[in-house]
Order: C-alpha cells, then structure tokens, then sequence
C-alpha cells in the first residue's frame, strides 16, 4: 500500500486544519479537518480490500521451436459476492509488461485475454504473476498486489536436418578398429558355397540363376553411439551482440539437429555441457536443456577447469564411439584436450562457431566443422566422407 502525493498532502492538511481549528478555536476548520482525515482513512480502506480473483493462464503450445507461434491465454474470475473489481492488472510476459483491463468485473463473471508469447530467443520464458494496481476514486492511496502464478514457455532451439549419421564402430580381436554401417546384423554381399556353410544361408533364387549354389555373406555391425558435448563457457562465446552470444545460439541449433537425428535413426545418443553438474541427459528431455542452458562465467581459482574435468570423466566413462564437441571462437586454444580423447573416441567431430582461420596445430585428428551457424553446420556435417 502505498500514499500517493496528493494523499500526502491531504493527510497533512487535515493535520494541519485539525491542530489549527482546536488550538485557536475555529470549528470550521477543525471541521474541514475531520472532513479531509475521513477522506484519507476512506483511502485506506478502499485499498485494503483484496478482491477475490482466481487466474488461470494455458500456453498454446508450452514448447516451441525458435520463432515459431506460441500463445498465452490469460483467463481472471471475479470469486467475489458483494462488489465488482474495477482494477488495473499487468502481466508480466518475460522482461516485457502486458496490459489487461479488469474494468467493472461483477461478482461471478470472468474475463478471457490472451497475448502472444515473443520466440525471437531460445530460452525459457517465465510468463507472471499478474499484478493488480488499485487506487481509490480520489486517487490517495495506490496498493500493487501480485496474483496467481507463473508459467514457463519453452522455446527450443532451432533443428535443421542431417542426412547422414557417423558409422559404428567394431573393435576385431587382433586389435583393430573397423567403421562399419550404422544397424544390426546386415546383409553384405554373395559369394559361392564352401563345405560347411549353413544352408539357410544359401540364396536359392540366384543360385537357380547361375547354376551353382551362392551363399548370403552378412555383416556384424554395430550400432554408433554418439556422445554431444556443448561448451557454455563463457570464455569460448566471448562475442555478445545485444547480450547474446550468436555463436552460442548456433551452438545449441547444431546440438539440437544431431540429437534429432540419432533420434531419427534409433540410435544412442547423450547429452552434455560443459559447465553443467547435472546428469547427461539421456531420455526425452534434450530440448528442454538445451532451451535452459545458458552460458556460465568460469569463477577464479577453479583449478583445472570445466572442460579438463569433463574430458577427465568423458575418458573414464567412455560414453560412446563418436564425440561431437560444438564451441566457438574462444576455444581455440583448447581443442588438444579433446585429441587426446582419441583413444576413448575413435571418431572425434568438432564443430567450431565463429571461428576466423584454421584451428590450432594441436587439433590434427579431428573433423573440424567451421560454420557460422546452425544451417551451414548442417551442410558441413552432411559433407563428411569419413568419420
């Protein structure tokens, strides 16, 4: 509740007058007085009703790709019996404030509003509480009180499409490491029967076709599994532009487009971040991370930092056989930690945002993607001959 000048100054004439009046003995103006203390303490009464509102806010839809449509409806019941709400009410939608009349609302009736929600940005959009202004007729006193809750709008990041996935890869009892085709046990090519090959393996249409029998030969592939690691350091993103890293928006396009495609195609994939504690996301909830990430301020003093403590724990672990790494410009410096990841990863995959050049020396071994964002990533990654 707060006084506003003109009641300020009212409540001080009426003190005033008051004083005057009974000190010097003038009954009109002690009555002037009575008369300006009986407004203010109306005032005051008028702001300390609360009127009974019930809000319910409904997203349409609640998780949205970057720059699609998303809706808030906003709806506010009148619970109350005796008087009519007739108040100004804000809503706040993001940074941004949203006006939403509640003129004459009688007892028992509602109001339905609703505004759209801005998906300029990934990000999770925080949409709430209402806040509700009331002031009395003679404009004494103002009272500001928040209603109902918040909602979350989830504005993911942008997928662009991958044709291709990296290859499996099997490791042969004599040591080596092969690349094979993504899929289970395949069919590989024909070849003539020898004494002891099954049967069932026999291809009898074309072994009628060429008149000797011709036996299936099959492939044992494994299944690729893909490991996306997402640098939200802020040091590797140091170029802002309104306050956001491009680089970093980029960054979470490409991680979202392969996740979708190891989605696509059933194969295994894990999520994570650099600068993150949390657990790798392995379930359905990679584009809701990726809508909360943010960039994070490496503290002083933080020893070996983010990047060599999760290198450390990607080499002990052993998530997978192929790593994605998406960064930008400011780690250059530090793709020779993750060459050293080689010997856990056979297939190491960096795609560096923003960068102006050729990466460091210490980054042979790597498949280098230098895009400037998210759909010339999507192009670069379909362009790798070999994983």
């Amino acid at each position: 509740m707060t006084i506003t000048a003109r009641g300020a100054g009212l409540l001080a004439c009426a003190v005033l007058l008051l004083v005057t009046g009974f000190w010097f003995g003038y009954a009109e103006l002690a009555l002037l007085g009575v008369a300006a203390a009986i407004a203010v303490g109306c005032a005051v009464g008028y702001a300390a009703w609360r009127p009974r509102l019930d809000v319910t806010r409904v997203a349409e839809p609640d998780r949205v790709s970057r720059g699609e449509s998303a809706t808030m409806t906003l709806t506010v019941r009148n619970s109350g019996r005796l008087r009519s709400a007739s108040l100004i009410a804000e809503d706040r939608c993001g940074n941004q404030p949203v006006p939403v009349p509640l003129l004459r609302l009688r007892p028992g009736h509602d109001t339905t509003g609703s505004y759209p929600v801005p998906t300029h940005r990934r990000g999770v959009v925080t949409i709430g509480p209402l806040r509700i202004t009331g002031r009395d007729a003679l404009g004494l006193m103002t009272v500001a009180r928040s209603q109902g809750g918040t909602a979350e709008v989830l504005v993911h990041p942008r997928i662009h499409p991958l044709a291709a996935v990296p290859a499996g890869v099997t490791r042969s009892l004599d040591g080596r490491v092969d690349r094979v085709p993504h899929g289970s046990i395949t069919f590989d090519s024909l070849r003539e029967y020898v004494v002891g090959d099954e049967l069932r393996r026999v291809h009898w249409r074309t072994s009628a076709k060429v008149g000797e029998l011709m036996v299936r030969e099959h492939l044992d592939t494994s299944l690729p599994r893909l490991v996306v690691l997402l640098d939200n350091r802020a040091a590797a993103h140091p170029r802002l532009v309104d306050g956001v890293a491009e680089t970093f928006e980029s960054a979470c396009e490409a991680a979202a487009s392969v996740v979708a495609a190891a989605y696509r195609e059933d194969l295994p994939v894990v999520l994570l971040v650099v600068a993150d504690d949390s657990d790798p996301a392995t379930g359905g909830a990679f584009l809701d991370r990726l809508a909360a990430v943010t960039l994070r301020t490496e503290p002083a003093g933080s020893g070996d930092g983010p990047l060599r403590t999760v290198a450390r724990r990607l080499r002990q672990d052993r998530l997978g056989d192929t790593l994605v790494f998406l960064t930008g410009p400011g780690a250059r410096a530090d793709l020779g930690q993750l060459g050293a990841l080689r010997g856990a990863y056979p297939s190491v995959v960096v795609g560096m945002f923003g960068a102006e050049g050729r990466p460091a020396p210490d980054a042979a071994g790597l498949v280098v993607l230098d895009a400037a964002d998210g759909a010339e990533f999507a192009a670069e990654w379909d362009g790798v001959r070999r994983w």
